[in-house]
């Protein structure tokens, strides 16, 4: 069993995180009917044996197929049409599935207007096997010629804005440039890639030392083991641990096989949710789970999900697995021996604790999911596995304990219930990042502020038996656990109410909107961004003789606004970022759409299509600086080089590290800026 195990784990780690051959979908395009007046273009996938690529209209959980052609010179006459029916059938899941193999042709029908045309497609969707999916990602740019019948006479219009002016308008009006200084940049905001201010400087960054700690898995893992202590304190799962080590005690002659034994059934605990938390990476794929930090539409979802966990924990029904799965385990129990037999005990301790545990894994899943790391959701599992499973092991090595523990009780409905709270207030940061993400302005700062103040107040009062849910007992008296709960509760809520005036409120920063959301506000200590363009920035800076502090953050980002909050309010930092520097924020989720596509080379030679002001900002920062991380914040001069180590999330959350990083960029920007003379000294 121990092989078999040891085997099926490998087997999922090699096929999710294995290296990655070659792409299971390649692309060749071909322009038809060219020098006549109704010219196309073929766009073939040749799809690797294994593979389905999702048609358009593909209703399951993988992304369908969208090809996006625009065309100048020429108009587009319907939509691409494949050469081929797809494939369809129902999955596993009763979704329709609708798929190619093999080789398929879409042609994009055109009706020429002028006597050269372009073509610029994109391609989006995704392609899997059994074991896992490959977001498909890939952008073409033609040429041709065709016949016109009949001279195009000209209409007489209003000279258009230049793409940069455009460009301008666009930025200034979701606050990326200031409307005083557009005239001074729209010449400059579309400098190509390959100027000084765009050009790669990984290695300058690398040389003054950057420090980059992965601390983001260790608090995934640490968010996991918490769920899963929490988890054991749950009706499901306490009554549990003593009736499974009585078992391995009474079904074991020697002390020494009943531990064995709940060793294996611990180690069972982790695989199943560590699969799990692959599986979910799998489906995914690490391109979605890095977007869905910031889609608006998964939000949303997670925003529901999350109430409807919060209802569940506070009874208003039961989250169960159908019986036929537990009935299915328990079999399985009872018709096989040794150590298999431990493991689908572990199994049915899964899916019978389903109803308590669910929601725990949810919000973990989700938070992890969100992270953008790749191997967050497994990293989490296993941090609650372990937390789960460990008391099995502990209580069978020490049976003693077991008299120690407490009794199940109605204590137990009310962890429940305190869980229903976090999980109501947690959902609304998920709304509040769509929001963000989308400029709806329903969860403004004050909004959010009054309604986490409303739910822990109500949580103080019902920890101290004021208010009661279905299946809560009743409270003869308060307990000294239960008020020292509610007095933190009360105090919380306490602590926030000057946050509808402006106040920073440091301890919930990661949380809560951003300050600059807050319609009225009378805290003065804000440190606000010069600009929100890049090139701008550099201009001003220029200007005025200082260095530029570039600032690559998001709307959806909660380190940014942790950081943000923990660290640019300080004093000291505040006045030397809005005296000594020109902060530059660059939102790399802004959803703001280009006036125009706006057509890059990237460094690995592949063309990379920007639709969006955020796509602009995530390409500078990943081809100039070669990262994908936010925040991450680093210090340049007018030309663009770094004048000090980058200052990431981990370093960047504490004071003294930030302002020596400051005082850094600032003495090599004054050593740059000094006489030749005084340099040499």
């Amino acid at each position: 069993m121990k092989k078999t195990l040891a085997l099926l784990v490998s087997f999922v780690m090699f096929a999710v995180l294995g290296v990655k051959g070659a792409d299971p979908v390649t692309w060749s395009y071909k322009l038809i009917d060219e020098n006549t007046d109704h010219p196309a273009v073929q766009m073939t996938a040749t799809v690797a044996a294994g593979y389905h690529l999702y048609d358009f209209t593909h209703g399951g959980m993988e992304n369908p197929l969208n090809i996006s052609v625009k065309a100048d010179g020429a108009t587009l006459v319907g939509k691409p049409a494949a050469n081929k029916k797809f494939t369809a059938e129902t999955d596993e899941d009763g979704m329709p599935a609708r798929y190619y193999t093999g080789s398929v042709t879409f042609t994009q029908k055109l009706k020429a207007t002028k006597p050269e045309f372009k073509l610029t497609i994109k391609i989006t969707g995704q392609a899997c096997d059994d074991n896992s999916c490959s977001n498909i990602n890939v952008a073409k740019i033609m040429s041709g010629k065709a016949s016109v019948a009949g001279d195009v006479k000209e209409e007489e219009t209003e000279t258009p804005e230049t793409p940069a002016e455009e460009l301008a308008d666009t930025l200034a009006a979701v606050g990326a440039v200031p409307a005083a200084a557009t005239d001074s940049v729209s010449g400059a905001v579309l400098n190509e890639s390959e100027g000084a201010l765009w050009a790669n400087v990984e290695a300058e960054v690398k040389a003054l030392g950057t420090e980059e700690k992965e601390a983001s898995l260790w608090a995934i893992f640490l968010a996991g083991v918490i769920g899963g202590l929490i988890a054991l304190i749950t009706p499901c799962v306490w009554p549990m641990i003593p009736m499974t080590v009585s078992f391995f005690l009474k079904q074991n002659k020697s002390r020494a096989k009943s531990v064995r034994s709940a060793s294996v059934y611990g180690l069972s605990i982790i695989v199943i949710y560590v699969l799990i938390g692959l599986v979910v990476t799998a489906i995914f794929g690490e391109q979605a789970l890095n977007a869905l930090s910031t889609n608006a539409v998964f939000n949303v979802f997670f925003f529901l999900l999350l109430v409807v966990f919060a209802i569940s924990f506070m009874g208003g029904f039961e989250l169960t697995l159908p019986s036929k799965w537990t009935n299915k385990m328990d079999s399985k129990v009872d018709s096989t021996t040794g150590m298999l037999s431990i493991f689908f005990m572990a199994f049915t301790l899964a899916l019978v604790s389903f109803s308590c545990t669910g929601p725990i894994i949810g919000t973990l899943l989700v938070e992890a999911a969100t992270s953008g790391n790749y191997l967050a959701p497994a990293i989490g599992m296993f941090g609650f596995a372990l937390a789960l499973a460990l008391p099995f092991t502990i209580f069978a090595m020490f049976p003693t304990m077991l008299k120690s523990m407490p009794k199940s009780g109605g204590w137990l409905n009310s962890v429940k219930v305190v869980l229903g709270f976090l999980e109501l207030a947690l959902a609304l940061k998920f709304l509040s990042i769509a929001d963000l993400t989308s400029g709806w302005r329903i969860m403004d700062r004050e909004v959010f502020l009054c309604l986490w103040i409303v739910i822990f107040f109500l949580l103080g009062v019902y920890l101290l038996g004021k208010l009661r849910f279905p299946h809560d007992s009743k409270v003869e008296k308060t307990g000294v656990g239960r008020f020292m709960l509610a007095l933190v509760s009360f105090a919380f809520a306490v602590y926030m109410i000057p946050g509808l005036w402006g106040a920073p409120l440091k301890a919930i920063s990661a949380f809560a909107p951003p300050s600059n959301t807050q319609d009225f506000s009378l805290f003065e200590g804000e440190v606000k961004a010069r600009s929100h363009n890049y090139e701008e920035g550099v201009a001003l800076g220029l200007n005025e003789n200082k260095p530029i502090l570039l600032d690559f953050s998001g709307h959806g980002c909660t380190n940014c606004r942790e950081l943000e909050g923990a660290v640019w309010t300080n004093d000291e930092v505040r006045n030397i970022i809005n005296d000594k520097f020109i902060l530059v924020s660059l939102m790399v989720d802004e959803r703001t759409k280009l006036p125009e596509q706006i057509i890059k080379t990237n460094r690995k030679g592949e063309t990379v299509i920007l639709e969006t002001v955020g796509e602009l900002w995530g390409f500078l920062e990943s081809e100039k600086f070669g990262i994908m991380a936010q925040p991450y914040h680093i210090i340049i001069d007018h030309n663009g080089k770094p004048l000090s180590q980058a200052m990431d999330y981990n370093n960047g959350k504490n004071v003294d590290n930030y302002i020596k990083f400051l005082e850094t960029g600032l003495n090599n920007f004054a050593k740059q800026t000094a006489p030749a003379s005084i340099q040499e000294k």
